[in-house]
């Protein structure tokens, strides 16, 4: 969930720099409308689309977990995955609600406000709008079909405010407000949204000042702006006429003379900028960030569960002899999950040591139901659906060469583990006042020449995080693994469990 959180508002970071940059000058009015209104929704749904066509373009990759490396006192590990269930993602979630909550109930309070002007106000209905005049006061705002006037206004002021408010009232102005109201409230934490917010203010104001200047004079439009300083109420879903800040730029804006059209191009900046965004969503692989979070919270009672079906499916698949190359692909990707010492493993070993070699060039045939999602699993026609379990050659770390299969995996994440438990610099707990236990959640890449890199580290400090990239960056460079005959990058999440007394 925070992964995705994270991408939604790089998402929006990345258009309104767009926004900004090249199209909030220009007097493309409706179409800047319709920007910031999509590119918000279009940052909620891009992070969720996978293009798989994009993904055949993008070298394979398999991904291991490793073991969780302990530093610090290892003194009170005991039920640790219990420590770690659920715990962390509890609180996010019910911080997440209670600002939820908040944001319901002070906009909750800002709709009395306006309701309660309403009802100290004369009301004066007309065919698409009301007009409420509100005693003692210069404020002029508009809310859905309410145009909000103060009775200190002149006439001049009242006439032309009124053709103002009107395009807002006409063109629903207020419907945008509202929605980035609701965002306000859904992602209360995500500063961008109060941004974009603001952007459609000044553009609405944009749009009305240039229908009502279009019908009278400018140079008296100017002066009914500046004549003089007004009151108005600060309400983030309203259409304030006078806001002093805006003033300036509204007169800038109204001097302004109409955008070429060729400029419109610069809309076309956005095709580049949502393909490089789908492209990332494309590569980014939740899955194995997630697996680092998922590792605490196995339980013994699942693993068994898990296993058991491992057995009766190898079991299903032995006794019924006679083997395709395919089957017996999945029987050995079966024993390699149950693992050496498992009888599953031990049984199925000896039974493939009698069998001949297995070809990948037989198609999936036909099969038995009760084993079908493992053929199909372990198909050696897509590469990107072969578990890391079954890669040819593992990458290596130095002085692990003279092994092979599980021993050499093992000596890899060993050797690994020593470096990160010497080079950690556990004295960090004492500089930030940590206490209990710290997880460090660490995802990185060994590439096809064997460097360690793409590093990416979440923890709950950022000095933890630093410290974490720090270490990684010591690892030497390994012996990088291999498919096929072919080198290969292989992702790697690795938990590093940080106790402090």
């Amino acid at each position: 969930m925070i992964h995705y959180i994270v991408q939604t508002i790089a998402f929006q970071l990345l258009f309104l720099v767009v926004y900004d940059l090249f199209l909030k000058k220009e007097t493309f009015f409706n179409i800047n409308r319709i920007y910031l209104v999509a590119t918000p929704i279009l940052s909620l749904i891009l992070p969720m689309v996978q293009i798989t066509a994009i993904k055949t373009f993008i070298p394979v990759e398999y991904a291991v977990q490793l073991p969780a490396v302990i530093i610090g006192d290892p003194g009170s590990l005991n039920g640790l995955a219990q420590a770690f269930t659920g715990t962390t993602w509890f609180s996010l979630e019910n911080l997440w609600i209670l600002g939820g909550v908040l944001s319901v109930l002070f906009f909750g309070y800002k709709l009395s406000r306006i309701f309660k002007l309403k009802r100290a106000g004369s009301v004066a209905k007309f065919d698409k709008f009301s007009i409420i005049r509100l005693p003692g006061t210069t404020a002029a705002f508009t809310f859905f079909r309410n145009i909000f006037l103060g009775t200190e206004l002149s006439d001049t002021q009242q006439k032309s405010i009124l053709l103002h408010e009107k395009v807002h009232v006409l063109q629903n102005h207020s419907v945008d407000l509202l929605f980035f109201e609701i965002l306000r409230i859904l992602f209360w934490f995500n500063p961008l949204v109060y941004v974009f917010q603001k952007r459609m203010t000044v553009l609405q104001e944009y749009i009305a000042d240039r229908h009502v200047a279009a019908s009278q004079d400018h140079k008296e439009y100017y002066q009914d702006l500046l004549s003089q300083v007004f009151g108005t109420e600060k309400i983030s879903f309203i259409n304030t006429f006078f806001n002093h800040s805006l003033i300036k730029n509204r007169i800038v804006m109204l001097q302004k003379s109409k955008s070429k059209r060729i400029f419109q191009l610069k809309y076309l900046l956005l095709i580049p900028l949502v393909g490089s965004m789908l492209f990332y969503t494309a590569c980014s692989d939740e899955s194995s960030a997630n697996a680092v979070e998922q590792e605490a919270n196995l339980t013994s009672s699942s693993d068994t569960e898990v296993m058991n079906k491992i057995n009766e499916l190898a079991d299903a698949i032995m006794k019924k002899g006679n083997l395709t190359d395919n089957e017996m692909r999945a029987l050995k990707f079966l024993a390699t999950e149950a693992g050496p010492g498992d009888k599953v493993y031990e049984s199925v070993h000896e039974y493939l040591i009698d069998s001949i070699a297995i070809s990948d060039q037989t198609p999936p045939p036909p099969s038995p139901s009760g084993y079908d999602e493992v053929i199909d699993l372990i198909d050696t026609n897509d590469l990107t659906e072969i578990p890391f379990s079954v890669i040819d050659k593992a990458p290596l770390f130095p002085g692990c060469e003279g092994m092979s299969g599980d021993n050499a995996r093992k000596c890899t994440a060993q050797k690994i583990s020593e470096i990160i438990g010497e080079e950690f610099n556990t004295k960090l707990a004492n500089n930030m006042n940590l206490t209990g236990r710290q997880r460090i959640s660490v995802q990185f890449k060994i590439d096809m020449d064997g460097n360690v890199g793409s590093i990416r580290v979440r923890a709950p400090h950022p000095a933890l995080e630093q410290e974490a990239i720090r270490v990684m960056n010591t690892l030497p460079r390994m012996i990088p693994g291999e498919h096929k005959g072919k080198a290969v990058s292989v992702l790697y999440a690795l938990p590093i469990i940080f106790e402090v007394k």
